[in-house]
């Protein structure tokens, strides 16, 4: 047991001779330096990525409720309409030969109900004055209620068969213009089990909006009413701009991916947007001016008290205590680095808001860097001496 203590010691001792040597060529092979910045101002700004899809604000698909086949057609691909518009017509002989079926049913049965309703009438006046007996009087209720049901019938029917043939009359629901037409004269649209669309009219191209999908991990950072921009394929060194006008709630799952639809505001005044075009998205999460900023790495500085010592530069207070809530800097004044404890506010990239603790006078310790001895061709290194260097040249 005591024999593998003295091996361990001795390896020991080795690994440290063996650092001893490797640091001190270092410091006689090369100079070392502090990078030092000072704090400065900027603006900041954090931004989430997505891509989405260019539509109208407001998009209606106008089809039909009756089948048969289309006559007429008024309007075509980019037609501009306006509300109550006759955009097609479908052919409406079958439904005027309802309408009139429909009619004579009605008068029939029009006319069977005002015979019953006499009827009854007189029967009820003998009934009561006990002339004629109950069956007889429950029998001319019976036909009056049944006229009467099938009046009411005919009549609901009517009014059903005069609105089919006002649907045979298709007219554009909003002002627009026609971007989509799915029927051609001469063709038969079925309407027994689904609506067919016949027309899609969008309101207003001028004011568009782009539907983007943001992913799960950058939801929560998109808010109503941040500002955005974007671009599109078709006109590459354009940049468009809008605003987060809706973050929907629902979520959609595309081969395990979650992602949130963000609606997005786009003007479009000289109509270059076009329905279904794809829009690369940057939504700015975070826009702050004229902040007092510093590198992150500086946060991460610890001062190596042998490299520094080599370099006559002392250290105070190196075991300070960094209260809950602060950051420590190392400042440099003259030969000596002195912790400073700041509040930092946000991160974007490389620099981090400084809300309060120094001024833009001070200078701050980023990092030890060694300038490595000149090479054969003359020229200089400088580089990080914790970190291994290149390989040497036999």
């Amino acid at each position: 047991m005591n024999k593998k203590k003295i091996i361990i010691g001795v390896a020991c001792i080795a690994l440290i001779i063996a650092g001893i040597f490797f640091f001190a060529g270092k410091l006689s092979n090369g100079k070392m330096y502090l990078d030092t910045v000072s704090a400065s101002r900027h603006s900041m700004t954090n931004s989430v990525t997505a891509t989405g899809k260019v539509e109208p604000v407001t998009k209606v698909d106008v089809g039909t409720q009756v089948s048969g086949i289309i006559d007429k057609i008024y309007v075509d691909f980019n037609s501009q309409v306006t509300k109550g518009q006759i955009i097609a017509e479908m052919d409406k002989v079958n439904l005027q030969a309802d309408l009139v079926a429909k009619e004579a049913d009605l008068a029939s049965s029009k006319t069977e109900f005002e015979y019953q309703e006499k009827n009854y009438t007189r029967n009820k006046t003998l009934h009561d004055k006990q002339l004629i007996s109950d069956t007889d009087f429950e029998t001319a209720t019976y036909n009056y209620e049944r006229a009467k049901n099938s009046y009411t019938n005919n009549l609901s029917g009517m009014t059903k068969v005069r609105r089919n043939l006002q649907y045979a009359i298709i007219t554009s629901p909003i002002d627009g213009v026609v971007i989509n037409r799915a029927v051609e004269e001469g063709q038969t649209v079925a309407a027994g089990f689904s609506t067919p669309t016949l027309f899609t009219i969008a309101n207003d191209l001028t004011q568009m909006q782009v539907i983007a999908d943001v992913d799960e991990a950058d939801i929560g950072q998109v808010e109503e009413g941040q500002k955005v921009t974007f671009t599109v394929d078709a006109y590459p060194n354009d940049v468009f701009e809008g605003k987060v006008t809706q973050v929907r709630l629902e979520a959609t799952v595309t081969t395990n991916v979650v992602t949130y639809q963000v609606v997005i505001s786009a003007h479009n005044p000289d109509l270059k947007l076009k329905p279904g075009l794809t829009a690369s998205v940057t939504i700015f999460t975070l826009e702050r001016n004229d902040v007092l900023t510093i590198p992150t790495k500086a946060l991460r500085y610890i001062p190596d008290k042998t490299s520094l010592h080599a370099m006559n530069i002392s250290v105070s207070n190196a075991d300070a205590e960094i209260p809950q809530g602060k950051k420590m800097i190392w400042v440099k004044e003259g030969n000596t680095l002195n912790p400073k404890l700041i509040t930092v506010g946000i991160s974007s990239m490389n620099m981090t808001e400084i809300v309060d603790g120094i001024t833009d006078k001070d200078v701050i310790v980023t990092d030890l860097t060694t300038e490595a001895p000149a090479t054969s061709h003359g020229d200089s290194v400088r580089r990080n001496p914790l970190m291994p260097g290149p390989p040497r040249r036999r």
